[in-house]
């Protein structure tokens, strides 16, 4: 069978997608998003977000480095942090799919209308839901700072790099 133009262009076609979030910090449940749509895609870029109305405990810095630590080596992997419209990083990285985890029916709620909101901003911007596995559903960096305010054990739910990058802040 002999290749045409058509085949070539298709084979050079980069499935891209963006998996945004605050990543404060990030958890064996992100992981586990990313270890998924790694399956999916050809790259994700996690793009971690500023974030300043969400205050969150640890700066983008902090967060960009414990979200690179983890995913240092992937071939499919690129962190980069944001502060803009994610249809505009979308626009900049030439990615037209965003992943989001649910764990939950009220995280499909709000990730519902966020999903809507982009498409009315980008018609080619697909969003793409990825639910955990069953030992992660509850993880959330929302319930590893509040184990953190009360000095509870998080090491469970976080990457052993990220559990010794909060050991060493605190």
């Amino acid at each position: 069978m002999s290749s045409t133009k058509e085949d070539t262009e298709k084979e050079d076609i980069v499935r891209r997608a963006i998996y945004p979030g605050t990543f404060d910090p990030i958890t064996n449940g992100h992981l586990d998003i990313i270890s998924r749509a790694c399956k999916i895609f050809d790259e994700i870029i996690v793009a971690v977000a500023e974030s300043e109305a969400k205050k969150p405990m640890f700066t983008l810095e902090q967060r960009i480095e414990m979200v690179k630590s983890v995913t240092k080596g992937h071939p499919k992997i690129r962190v980069i942090g944001f502060e803009n419209l994610l249809v505009n990083l979308s626009d900049e990285l030439d990615a037209n799919f965003i992943i989001r985890g649910l764990r939950a029916v009220s995280d499909f709620e709000y990730e519902l209308q966020m999903g809507y909101a982009n498409a009315s901003l980008k018609k080619e911007l697909e969003t793409i839901y990825l639910m955990p596995s069953l030992e992660q559903a509850f993880v959330s960096s929302s319930v590893v700072r509040s184990i953190l305010h009360f000095n509870g054990k998080i090491d469970h739910l976080v990457p052993a790099v990220v559990y010794d990058m909060i050991v060493e802040g605190s």
